[in-house]
C-alpha cells in the first residue's frame, strides 16, 4: 500500500502527531510519503522520520502578541490562488490512500481525484456534539471546508461517544522525573520580555521557556531556550508543571508524565477555547485568560497528578491501514477505550 500523509504544520502538535504516525506506519510495512504545509521548510525542526518530505505554502493564521488570532491579517497573508494551484498540481494517481492532519492541500486534491482519504486530527473530533459549551458547533462548519475527507477520526480526551481516539502521542521517551520549582513553558506568541516580566516575580523558581530564537538566553531564574523536540521533552519528563496556551499535543504529554498544567488558551481561537473548556471540566487543568501574578502562585503551589497511560494508538492504526482498513473504524475505535 502507498499512502501519502498531509500534515497541517502550523502547529508543532500536528508534527509530533505525524512523527508517531510515521514510525508505526513504518513498522506496519506501509510506504508512506509526507506533505506539510502552512510553515516554511526553514521553520521545521527534528524532521529525520519523515525522509524526503514535500512542503507547500498552505494556509495558516496569523498570532498577534498575547496570543491572539489575528482574522484580518490571517486572511491577507494567505495566499489562495497558490492554494489552488498547489491543489491541482498535486498527482494522487499512484497513492491508494491519503491521509491528512487537518491538512488542506491533499484533503482537497484527495477530493477532487476521488481518492480515498482519511483524517486523523484533532479538530475531526470537532465534527460530533462536545461538552464545550457550544464551541464545537461554531469550528464544526469550517472543518470539512478547510480539510475534507471521506473517513474522519478525531482525538481526544474523552470518546464522548463518537469516532474519537484518545491521543495520539509517543510513549514518554524519558522516565518522568521531579525537579522541584522548574517550570516549562511554552507560550510562543508572548514576547520575552512579557514572559520574563512575570517570571521573574518567583525568583525562587526556575522557568525553562522554549522559543522561536536561535540560541539559548539565561536571565537571571528564566531561560530562554531554542526549539529543539528531545530537549523539550527531557525537560518536560522532570519538571513540575507546564505553563502553555491549550494545544491539544502539548496538554496530552503533560498528562502521560503527570504534570500539573496551567493554560492561557488562545484568543480567537475556538479549538483552544474548547479544550481549555474541556480540560477545567475534566479536572485536568488550570485555566487562565491573562498571565497574573496572584493565578500563577495559585497554581504554583498545587500537587502534581498521577501520569496517565494511554493507549498504542498509532500501532492500531497503523494495522488497520496496513490491512487495507478491512474491518469497521467503529470496532478499531471501540477497542481502544476498553
Amino acid at each position: 500500500m502507498r499512502v501519502l500523509y498531509g500534515v497541517q504544520a502550523t502547529g508543532n502538535g500536528h508534527i509530533a502527531r505525524a512523527r508517531v504516525m510515521a514510525l508505526a506506519l513504518a513498522g506496519a510495512g506501509v510506504h508512506v510519503d509526507y506533505l506539510f504545509s502552512g510553515r516554511p521548510k526553514s521553520d521545521l525542526f527534528d524532521m529525520a522520520c519523515f525522509g524526503n518530505y514535500k512542503v507547500r505554502r498552505g494556509l495558516t493564521f496569523y498570532m498577534g502578541e498575547g496570543s491572539r488570532v489575528k482574522p484580518i491579517k490571517s486572511l491577507l497573508s494567505n495566499n489562495f490562488t497558490q492554494l489552488y494551484r498547489d491543489i491541482n498540481a498535486l498527482d494522487l494517481t499512484h497513492y491508494d490512500l491519503i491521509i491528512s492532519d487537518f491538512e488542506p492541500i491533499t484533503a482537497w486534491a484527495s477530493k477532487l481525484q476521488n481518492k480515498p482519504s482519511i483524517g486523523i486530527a484533532h479538530q475531526y473530533a470537532f465534527l460530533h456534539r462536545l461538552p464545550d459549551a457550544f464551541y464545537s458547533r461554531f469550528i464544526r462548519p469550517g472543518i470539512q471546508l478547510f480539510a475534507p475527507v471521506k473517513q474522519a477520526i478525531g482525538v481526544h480526551w474523552n470518546q464522548f461517544d463518537a469516532l474519537i481516539v484518545p491521543p495520539l502521542i509517543s510513549p514518554a521517551k524519558f522516565k518522568p522525573g521531579h525537579i522541584s520549582k522548574m517550570i516549562v513553558v511554552y507560550l510562543p506568541y508572548e514576547l520575552d520580555e512579557t514572559l520574563y516580566y512575570w517570571f521573574s516575580a518567583f525568583p525562587d523558581y526556575q522557568f525553562r521557556v522554549y522559543a522561536p530564537i536561535k540560541k539559548r538566553i539565561v536571565r537571571s531564574n528564566v531561560v530562554f531556550n531554542p526549539a529543539s523536540r528531545d530537549d523539550f521533552e527531557k525537560d518536560l519528563s522532570v519538571c513540575e508543571g507546564v505553563i502553555s496556551n491549550c494545544g491539544f499535543g502539548l496538554a496530552s504529554e503533560a498528562m502521560q508524565y503527570g504534570k500539573k498544567f496551567l493554560s492561557k488558551p488562545m484568543k480567537g481561537q475556538f479549538e483552544q477555547q474548547s479544550n481549555a473548556y474541556i480540560l477545567k471540566s475534566l479536572g485536568l487543568a488550570t485555566i487562565i485568560k491573562e498571565l497574573d501574578v496572584d493565578a500563577i502562585e495559585s497554581w504554583l503551589e498545587l500537587a502534581s497528578p498521577a501520569p496517565k497511560c494511554f493507549p498504542d494508538v498509532a500501532g492500531i492504526l497503523s494495522e488497520w491501514i496496513a490491512q487495507g482498513c478491512d474491518c469497521s473504524v467503529e470496532l478499531v475505535v471501540k477497542q481502544m477505550w476498553v
